[in-house]
């Protein structure tokens, strides 16, 4: 008698859950929301009753290097690890070359998305990397274009 009445508990107890993973099957491209690593990631979730599914901001919301940080000079490294951008903003003087190196199995690339460079490199897998020389003070936006809202950064280049 215990163990069908606790039996019943268990399954009372489970349905919710079990439901609140249920959902329309309408919006493959639904997500959770959730990030990780990336502080300049962040995706917002809207609902909406009219479509009966979640829709993503999947927009990257750039960050800007803090004020009091270093500014770098000579090789600049920046990590592709876990799907984030480690360090995702930098402030770096004319004439350095920043250095993006892959550390994740998923190829990856950079490609800017504003500012006084342009440029777009080819998709590298884990091991690679790509170099940019900063020619021109201002600030530049770049993302991967496989994973913009977790892996996306700022360089502030200074004089």
């Amino acid at each position: 008698m215990r163990r069908s009445l606790l039996l019943g508990v268990v399954i009372a107890c489970s349905a919710p859950v079990l439901l609140a993973g249920c959902g329309s099957s309408e919006s493959p491209s639904a997500t959770t929301g959730s990030t990780t690593g990336s502080t300049t990631g962040a995706t917002t979730v809207k609902t909406s009753a009219a479509s009966g599914g979640l829709k993503t901001d999947s927009a990257p919301k750039y960050a800007a290097p803090p004020a009091s940080a270093p500014v770098q000079s000579g090789l600049v490294q920046i990590a592709y690890t876990n799907i984030a951008i480690d360090p995702d903003t930098v402030k770096a003087k004319v004439g350095s070359t920043v250095k993006w190196t892959n550390n994740d199995p998923q190829k990856c690339n950079v490609t800017s998305e504003g500012g006084p460079q342009k440029f777009a490199s080819k998709d590298f897998g884990e091991g690679g990397t790509f170099e940019l020389k900063l020619e021109k003070p201002g600030v530049i936006h770049y993302e991967c274009t496989y994973f913009p809202t977790t892996m996306n950064g700022s360089i502030e280049v200074v004089k």
